[in-house]
């Protein structure tokens, strides 16, 4: 599925777009399976195992910033786990044996959606090696004004970041500490169907969505199958056997990769915008404060 010159950019960058991945009937699923989610929430009053909530939620006007682990609330989400088209492209970037690892979908509403700070995924989640990404799935035209991912090319080569403040894991990056030159950040926007595909040690974050339209972003993670969680495997261990897309099991591999633990944990627990009230400061600001895209244009 990947062109060379795609695999090369990926190598070097840490990110790629790839267009076209999923067809518009199958996009169309996902509003659809979405929008019924967002109304389900007006019941909602409080963070809960499926909803993670903007501070601004109603039940007149719902507002859910996350929708935790879909693929185990609905098939819709389930069959993109092992979508061969993803798969494909995630055999071409490591070889035969991949494994999935979690999911999220974070929706922006219009003219607000919470911006996520500078961060890198692996923080969260260090390996034994870090052949370790994540696939985000495009349900909206993704455009600089509502909020895409934006990365900083070529971080993925470099240090893993401090993610603490006063001595907790905050999942966040000090941006006063300027270890990124984050006027360099790039936007990773596409048409919907399409996919952005990013490497775990990537600098990335993302800004409020300040357009009149939803943002809509489902980030599957995956992992080669030889990278295994230092923290231990989620689940007991037939869950996570059952977590291969492709290929077989196959042994841990050791790689000389950057480690910082995410302990102590964050004092606020439930999702990155939770772990991320504890950071000392922030560099996106909200919608309806400030531009929220002043810092990166």
């Amino acid at each position: 599925m990947l062109t060379q010159a795609q695999i090369e950019e990926y190598n070097e960058v840490g990110a790629i777009v790839v267009p076209d991945v999923l067809a518009s009937d199958e996009i169309a699923e996902l509003c659809r399976v979405t929008d019924g989610f967002v109304d389900r929430a007006r019941s909602v009053a409080h963070h809960d195992d499926i909803f993670d909530l903007e501070d601004s939620h109603t039940q007149q006007q719902p507002r859910v910033r996350r929708i935790k682990d879909p693929h185990m609330h609905h098939p819709a989400y389930g069959r993109l786990v092992r979508h061969p088209n993803i798969v494909e492209i995630l055999t071409d970037i490591w070889g035969p044996n991949v494994r999935f690892d979690t999911d999220k979908l974070n929706l922006k509403s219009a003219n607000y959606g919470a911006p996520v700070e500078w961060h890198q995924d692996w923080a969260f989640t260090p390996h034994t090696n870090d052949s370790h990404a994540a696939v985000g799935i495009m349900m909206d035209d993704m455009e600089l004004e509502n909020g895409p991912l934006l990365i900083i090319p070529g971080t993925h080569r470099g240090p893993v970041f401090d993610h603490h403040a006063d001595g907790r894991f905050c999942g966040a990056m000090d941006p006063s500490k300027h270890e990124c030159d984050y006027a360099s950040a790039v936007p990773l926007t596409g048409k919907a169907g399409s996919i952005t595909l990013h490497h775990a040690r990537l600098v990335h974050g993302s800004a409020s969505n300040t357009s009149n339209k939803e943002r809509r972003l489902l980030l599957l993670q995956y992992r080669a199958a030889d990278a295994w969680p230092l923290e231990g495997p989620r689940g007991d261990y037939a869950y996570y056997d059952g977590l291969l897309v492709a290929g077989a099991p196959v042994e841990p591999r050791l790689a000389p990769v950057p480690i910082r633990m995410p302990l102590p944990p964050a004092l606020s627990q439930g999702s990155i915008y939770e772990n991320q009230k504890g950071s000392a400061s922030r560099y996106f600001t909200p919608a309806g404060e400030s531009p929220a895209l002043a810092a990166v244009k």
